[in-house]
């Protein structure tokens, strides 16, 4: 009596139907089979599967249309196939724990075949990582997403919103879409991918557990929220947004008509406790750092050490900031080990070894990289690796 069956690696072409009298079995992996283009209707009727693995069967089309059959299913991994949708049914499928990826159908001949976002209504106990692809071109309004109520996934912990598809210069409705894919507040890892609209998510901030944001190619976003404000966040990386300015409030610290932070508790706060990796790629219209003039509290005696910005930072990259005139303060006074810098002019002509005018500024760093040239400390030796 067959319970797991292992294919994984195999040249397999094909499954055979008669897979489908095997009834015992619970597991199937047939990750990594690049040649296998089908599976049969047939796999339906494993009427006890409780995980079935196709990651990475790149030739692979399409699953079983009957898919909701097997409502015994727990994990469905399709990552890296050529699955491109679910069918029709998944939403039978309610003690589903994993399905690691969800295309949504913009169209065409597999419109009919194709399940919606409102059919991941049901499947609350899905947990771990869910990436959604193609919100673009799939989803006609908000409310189908709002349907999709992700809130409710209480288990989910990363999530990749992904926005494929050609891109006009500003996608009116994908505001309320976005806001409509409000996912569950114990996310730890959010990934925003291509999404046209002007404003981030209102609920990017009510997610307090984040520990890795990444916002790549949002290319009409001017204005960050205040994202030094999560308190749990490690990993931040921003690619290719339109934003000019990485000020304070970006860093979610209040400033006074003059430029000057608020007296009071908003300035004794930290901006970004726990950041411990930044990344800036391909932000060619940002210019300024933080901006801020910092005033104390307390009187003529205080320092300006009454807010802290970044005090766990330990690497930066930068990457074609080519405007950008200077690191911001709080990336020079943060305990970085690592600072990567790359295709940014302006930057390196200032920073530079010995001929730049504020090389003093980076020269305690360990390990720097410009361009093609890297300087690495060798701790435990004392020497300087060129």
């Amino acid at each position: 009596m067959h319970q797991a069956l292992n294919l994984s690696g195999s040249s397999i072409k094909e499954i055979p139907n008669e897979v489908g009298k095997l009834i015992h079995l619970r597991h199937l992996n047939l990750e990594f089979c690049g040649e296998l283009g089908s599976l049969p209707e047939t796999m339906c009727d494993l009427c006890n599967l409780q995980s079935l693995d196709v990651a990475w069967c790149r030739s692979l089309r399409e699953l079983p249309k009957a898919i909701g059959k097997l409502i015994k299913l727990r994990h469905l991994w399709i990552n890296g196939s050529g699955v491109a949708f679910i069918p029709k049914g998944i939403e039978r499928i309610t003690c589903l724990r994993t399905l690691d990826k969800f295309i949504v159908c913009g169209g065409g001949e597999n419109e009919s075949k194709a399940a919606n976002l409102r059919e991941l209504k049901n499947l609350n106990h899905i947990g771990g990582s869910l990436e959604i692809r193609n919100l673009r071109g799939g989803v006609e309004d908000a409310s189908d997403a709002a349907k999709a109520q992700l809130k409710n996934k209480k288990r989910l912990r990363c999530l990749l919103l992904a926005f494929d598809g050609e891109k006009t210069e500003l996608q009116a409705n994908e505001g309320s879409l976005i806001e409509a894919l409000r996912p569950p507040s114990d996310l730890e890892d959010l990934t925003t991918y291509g999404y046209g609209g002007l404003d981030l998510p209102n609920w990017m901030m009510t997610l307090t557990r984040l520990q890795v944001l990444t916002l790549r190619y949002c290319e009409n976003v001017e204005v960050l929220p205040p994202l030094g404000r999560l308190p749990n966040l490690e990993s931040l990386e921003l690619r290719s947004l339109k934003v000019r300015r990485l000020d304070a409030g970006f860093l979610g610290i209040e400033k006074d008509e003059n430029g000057s932070i608020n007296d009071g508790d908003i300035a004794r706060v930290t901006a970004f406790p726990k950041l411990k990796k930044l990344e800036i790629w391909n932000l060619t219209e940002v210019e300024e750092g933080d901006g801020i003039e910092r005033r104390s509290v307390g009187g003529e005696d205080a320092t300006t050490t009454s807010i802290s910005i970044m005090p766990q930072l330990r690497q930066s990259t930068i990457r074609n900031c080519p405007l950008l005139r200077e690191l911001p303060d709080y990336v020079l006074a943060a305990p970085l080990q690592e600072l990567h810098i790359r295709s940014c002019p302006n930057l390196r002509k200032r920073y530079e070894e010995e001929m730049g005018e504020d090389w003093q500024k980076i020269s305690h760093i360990p390990n720097i990289c410009f361009d093609d040239w890297v300087r690495k400390v060798e701790c435990l030796s004392g020497k300087r690796t060129l």
